[in-house]
């Protein structure tokens, strides 16, 4: 209850795999301990009154250098959107060490720093994030104008917001849209304009972003069965594409004279097309042979932009 906006008995029971007759018990025991929880008519809720947290925790030294070192620096100015609050939070926690650790701390965590993608600084979407954090906790429907560039046109869509995302450059929500009528991924940065909404929403129970997003090469699955690629690596380049673990289903294996085979199960083909490319000549694409005319077809364009063909 305290990390969201509370919720029934019936879920707050699911939720901590008890009975009803539980949940109202341990209510009451937390109400007598001083929590002020309160039940709301309308929404048929269970919440926490205000902002009333529960008492601190006992952090390690280790913990709290990951947690410094981590909301310090990805919260600062010029790392990822909206996470100055864990900035903040993380200089309240290193305020209230004790000088001498204090001081250990901030000489450590300097010695620690987070380099991430180059990202959209989403400027001016502060409201518009903050605004589907409190749709997700409330599990209310939001209605949004956005900038698609599938079908190149502002579309209008009511949106049940499942989960917010960060990945790479932006951030996303993925949600319910009525326009498509199911799951969709909707970039933060093209959302002009959201209205909240009263209508509220259940967030179905077999959904997660795990099981949504598949086998994508990265966020943007694809309709149609997985395909099969394999790749060859030069050996120029072999050792650091081994070193990555790219793909939750990739494989690969050294050959003889230093090149590398990857091989991976993915949900689509024009984002590890994207991605292909960035090798240049060191890798070919030996199956499928869809993916081998696609990556063809992109060299070709390329070689007709810079010589004539």
């Amino acid at each position: 209850m305290q990390a969201g906006a509370g919720d029934s008995p019936d879920r707050l029971a699911a939720a901590c795999g008890v009975s009803r007759r539980t949940i109202f018990r341990d209510l009451e025991t937390l109400k007598q301990a001083g929590v002020p929880i309160a039940f709301d008519n309308d929404s048929k809720r269970y919440a926490l009154a205000g902002a009333h947290f529960l008492p601190p925790v006992n952090f390690t030294a280790a913990e709290a250098l990951s947690l410094i070192a981590l909301a310090k620096q990805l919260g600062d100015e010029g790392r990822v959107p909206f996470l100055g609050p864990a900035r903040a939070a993380a200089l309240k926690l290193e305020g209230n060490l004790p000088a001498q650790l204090r001081e250990e701390m901030q000489t450590i965590a300097r010695a620690i720093q987070f380099r991430i993608n180059p990202y959209d600084p989403l400027t001016g979407k502060q409201e518009i994030y903050e605004q589907l954090v409190d749709s997700i906790a409330s599990r209310r429907v939001v209605i949004i104008d956005y900038a698609s560039l599938t079908e190149w046109e502002t579309i209008r869509t009511r949106l049940r917001p499942y989960q917010l995302l960060f990945n790479r450059h932006s951030w996303y929500v993925v949600g319910r849209s009525s326009l498509h009528r199911g799951p969709r991924t909707f970039n933060l940065s093209r959302i002009t304009t959201l209205e909240p909404t009263r209508q509220e929403f259940a967030r179905p129970r077999g959904f997660s972003l795990e099981r949504y997003l598949g086998n994508a090469w990265n966020m943007i699955p694809e309709s149609g069965p997985d395909h099969r690629v394999h790749l060859r690596f030069a050996p120029l380049v072999a050792h650091n594409v081994a070193e990555v673990q790219w793909h939750k289903t990739q494989q690969t294996e050294f050959r003889e004279d230093g090149a590398l085979d990857f091989r991976a199960q993915v949900s689509g083909l024009n984002e590890i097309a994207w991605w292909i490319l960035g090798y240049g000549d060191q890798v070919e694409v030996l199956q499928p042979a869809k993916l081998r005319r696609l990556v063809a077809a992109r060299v070709k364009n390329m070689y007709g932009t810079y010589f004539e063909i």
